[in-house]
């Protein structure tokens, strides 16, 4: 397989033609037909700290009281401490994996499952593995992944599935 890490998302034509030649870190240009089924990829670690978690709070207003309050946490809340907001876990989770595929775009995601809590301090990784590919439109088909979020030594706290559109090689099915 000829490598397709940055070929088409380099030479713009608004930076210096040797800077423009570099390939460019993340950004791949596979299409449909380069995807296999079955392969998959394993992140780096990070642990979630305290400050983005309150960050992320305040900015999608996430205020409920096992997220925000540690003082019911400790005292009224089921698990004795706060938690992270799911909708942290799943963006920090699917970040730690995503790819800057300029061939392809997200078409939604399916079986989001927050499976066990994840806590402050709690460090995560994730496993994406490429499940099915299907033709859908004239220029486009579909790849669906699933995303394995764990912390620690792999206890699963969130499983998804994404499905996104991509374009095949030469612009229509079955090329």
């Amino acid at each position: 397989m000829t490598a397709t890490v940055g070929i088409h998302s380099t030479h713009p034509k608004t930076m210096p033609e040797d800077h423009a030649d570099l390939p460019v870190w993340n950004s791949e240009n596979w299409f449909y037909e380069d995807f296999e089924i079955g392969h998959r990829i394993r992140s780096l670690r990070r642990t979630i700290s305290e400050g983005e978690c309150q960050q992320f709070n305040a900015l999608v207003l996430d205020m409920h009281p096992y997220v925000s309050d540690q003082i019911f946490a400790e005292t009224e809340g089921l698990f004795g401490k706060r938690l992270v907001a799911g909708a942290f876990v799943f963006s920090a989770g699917l970040g730690l994996v995503a790819t800057n595929c300029i061939n392809a775009f997200s078409y939604g995601y399916d079986k989001l499952r927050f499976i066990k809590p994840t806590f402050i301090g709690d460090t995560i990784y994730t496993i994406r593995t490429n499940l099915s590919k299907e033709p859908k439109y004239e220029t486009l088909g579909l790849i669906r992944s699933s995303y394995e979020v764990f912390k620690g030594e792999g206890e699963l706290v969130l499983y998804c599935e994404h499905i996104q559109t991509v374009k095949y090689r030469d612009g229509k099915v079955g090329v």
